[in-house]
């Protein structure tokens, strides 16, 4: 569910400091829905000018533990990040060119989240990639 409130307000809301870096890389994130690292600290430096990489990893690790933006790991690819937190949609990636969009639930609320053997886990989030081709490789 992605959020219309200010950057600002969500950092105050989490209790997370505001500082530039933070606003700027939540706001790319939000506007670039699945972005990897590389191209979130080359949009954040347009806005900033010199912010490291490291620095940029460090934020991303801190909105991410706040529960602000969502951590992807899509096999073969590097770590994505999103806004769209807290509900349990999905993804689908394209495997000639990595592109990837968000799929809902294909069926009730969070079906996924109903294992057939949790082993004693206490589940509260699946992880469901759909894997093809895109309408641009196609």
């Amino acid at each position: 569910m992605e959020t219309t409130a200010r950057p600002e307000e969500q950092l105050r809301s989490a209790s997370l400091r505001v500082t530039a870096p933070r606003v700027a890389v939540l706001a790319v994130v939000d506007a670039h829905p699945h972005a990897d690292v590389d191209t979130i600290a080359t949009a954040v430096r347009s806005e900033l000018g010199s912010v490291s990489t490291q620095a940029v990893y460090d934020v991303l690790g801190a909105l991410t533990r706040a529960g602000l933006v969502r951590r992807i790991e899509p096999a073969g690819s590097p770590a994505r990040f999103e806004a769209r937190v807290g509900d349990n949609h999905h993804h689908v990636v394209c495997r000639v060119c990595g592109s990837m969009r968000d799929v809902d639930c294909a069926t009730g609320a969070a079906p996924c989240l109903e294992a057939s053997d949790d082993s004693g886990f206490v589940i509260d989030e699946a992880e469901v990639t759909y894997w093809g081709v895109c309408p641009d490789c196609q």
